[in-house]
């Protein structure tokens, strides 16, 4: 795990190495000063002239000075190395995410990977900032002083040994506890940014169907049940404070008490008031230090939950990867598949697909119908590769497709998803995910093919026009024009339409699918739709029913021998009159 942080740390190694170079000096000098300091004491004790008092005055000022700047470096040093171990360990995190298949997003989840990306790094960033200064700075002051400490005095230095054991065992108890708890913290971190997602995404649902109230209690009993865990480790982490509290005051009491003995015994002769200044001042250090060990624990004991979730997500290969020698040419765009099952999960009981047998030629538009769960979207996502099929083969250009390099199997599949999502920025900008070097003309005839130019010539700004996120400035059918335009421009071998006519109405279908048929006659076309009137046209239509193939044949063929197919075709025209089966 470390070895996989350590890596985010690349450029900024620098930086990473100067700040505790910087911390050590700061601290020699921090423990120097209280020497110099009780030789100043001592000599005024004795009565020394002025120029003694200045001489010593000035060198505890450069020494002061010297002191804040390394203290300025190493805080400039840190801050560079912290801030920018965490830009590159987010970059990793979120190029991991972006390379991961439909497979591995569902294992993890999308809110459970945003929290990692965000609550876990920031976590991480600033366990990372207290190791290569405070971890640094703490363990050396407290060397430098406890050597300061028996330099001064041997034997009154033996007090902080029975003091540092009832820390350390006080320490490892509250870590011991609180570590579980953490574990368990960010699992409902988790669900508490699923419950914000799923919320802000549904906003129009949730208003719709006025269920303010339910969502407020929900994300209420998510937020109260972190509140109650962030409390009880809070409650066993509290004892922090005390336990230092009762070290450092236990201790100056004893250093003062034996050190004003030692003084009365000698009579200042083996050791005066300067010397016990100085103990004074190390006690505060030394002890300053172990609270600063303590609360680095806290933090460290924090982040390593933290950092593990982050090392799983680094650490998780892709189901779908690119082939040694792959194929970097798709022949044409016919689609094969053969005996084809599929799970989303291996521990799945049951298939989702089975028995898949459907050969779809080059150029060919082939319509799939089917009810809700009948597996439609689940089929269409095995040929560009969204999914790996858990039997049998998909075939697309005569190779299967786990013979292909990813993108270019990917750039001749176009899929229209049955979730259409546009992106903050232009129309231009959102188009232009078809093909980033498309020029303006070729924008405008996709979009007519789609039948989007003639409203985005009504927008004032035109194709310049500013989609707000999550496309919530334009209707749900125009969303879906543009898309459909937007995978026109990849100039796909196969165009797969998931319901993605279905905020349209009827005649624009019509446009649609007619301009398909002019246009790109070359292309395969796969149109998943609700309505026979979308597909009757098609050269083949597929009825699925409970992940299998229930029929295929042209509309007429369907009509007259399959069931489900007639009983949809029926119920669709039945209000209109309409039984004429070549309407």
């Amino acid at each position: 795990m470390i070895k996989k942080l350590a890596s985010c740390i690349r450029e900024y190694k620098k930086d990473s190495i100067l700040t505790p170079v910087f911390v050590a000096l700061e601290v020699v000098l921090e423990c120097i000063i209280p020497y110099v300091i009780a030789l100043l004491v001592n000599n005024i004790q004795r009565g020394c002239e002025l120029g003694v008092i200045v001489k010593y005055g000035l060198v505890v000022f450069v020494m002061a000075c010297l002191s804040l700047l390394c203290g300025a470096l190493s805080g400039y040093f840190c801050a560079r190395a912290s801030s920018g171990f965490a830009k590159n360990l987010r970059k990793d995190l979120f190029y991991k995410v972006q390379g991961f298949s439909f497979a591995n997003i569902d294992k993890f989840s999308t809110s459970s990977l945003v929290t990692r990306l965000t609550t876990d790094v920031t976590n991480v960033q600033n366990a990372y900032m207290m190791i290569i200064r405070i971890v640094v700075r703490c363990p050396f002051m407290l060397i430098f002083a406890l050597v300061m400490s028996v330099l001064m005095s041997p034997s009154l230095a033996m007090t902080y040994l029975f003091i540092v054991p009832v820390l350390a065992i006080g320490l490892g108890l509250m870590i011991k506890i609180s570590m579980p708890i953490f574990n368990r913290l960010f699992k409902k971190y988790d669900a508490l940014n699923e419950s914000v997602q799923e919320n802000v995404n549904g906003i129009r649902v949730v208003k719709a169907y006025v269920r303010e109230d339910y969502e407020i209690n929900k994300f209420n009993e998510a937020s109260q049940e972190l509140k109650r865990s962030f409390t009880r480790v809070e409650k066993i982490l509290a004892f922090n404070s005390p336990l230092m509290q009762f070290c450092m005051y236990v201790t100056m009491t004893a250093v003062s008490l034996f050190g004003a003995g030692m003084i009365i015994r000698s009579g200042g002769s083996a050791f005066n008031v300067g010397d016990l200044s100085s103990m004074i001042t190390y006690s505060m250090q030394i002890l300053m230090s172990l609270m600063m060990i303590s609360m680095i624990f806290v933090m460290v004991t924090m982040s390593v939950a933290s950092a593990r979730r982050i090392c799983e997500v680094l650490d998780d290969e892709s189901t779908i990867k690119d082939p040694e020698n792959a194929v970097t040419d798709v022949k044409d765009g016919s689609v094969d598949f053969d005996n084809v099952s599929f799970a989303y999960s291996a521990d799945a009981e049951k298939n989702v697909l089975e028995g898949i047998d459907l050969h779809i030629k080059s150029g060919q538009t082939i319509g799939i119908i089917g009810g809700t769960g009948s597996s439609k979207s689940s089929l269409i996502q095995l040929i560009p590769r969204l999914y790996d099929v858990t039997g049998g083969s998909v075939k697309v250009g005569g190779r299967d497709v786990r013979e292909y390099d990813i993108k270019t199997l990917r750039d001749q599949v176009a899929v229209v998803l049955q979730k259409n999502v546009l992106f903050s920025g232009t129309i231009k900008e959102n188009l232009r995910w078809g093909d980033e070097n498309a020029s303006d003309e070729e924008l405008e005839r996709v979009c007519r093919l789609a039948q989007a130019d003639e409203f985005v010539q009504k927008f004032p700004e035109k194709y310049d026009t500013y989609i707000e996120q999550g496309g919530t400035n334009v209707s749900g059918g125009q969303k879906q024009r543009l898309c459909i335009a937007r995978a026109l421009l990849k100039k796909p071998k196969i165009l797969i339409l998931d319901d993605s006519t279905s905020a349209v109405d009827t005649k624009t279908d019509a446009l649609i699918r007619k301009a398909f048929a002019e246009e790109i006659p070359d292309t395969t076309k796969i149109i998943i739709a609700q309505r026979i009137s979308s597909v009757q046209a098609a050269d083949q239509i597929v009825v699925l029913e409970g992940g299998k193939i229930n029929g295929v044949g042209t509309h007429e063929e369907l009509l007259e021998n399959n069931e489900i197919y007639r009983e949809v075709y029926t119920s669709q025209n039945k209000n209109s009159g309409e039984e004429d089966t070549n309407a």
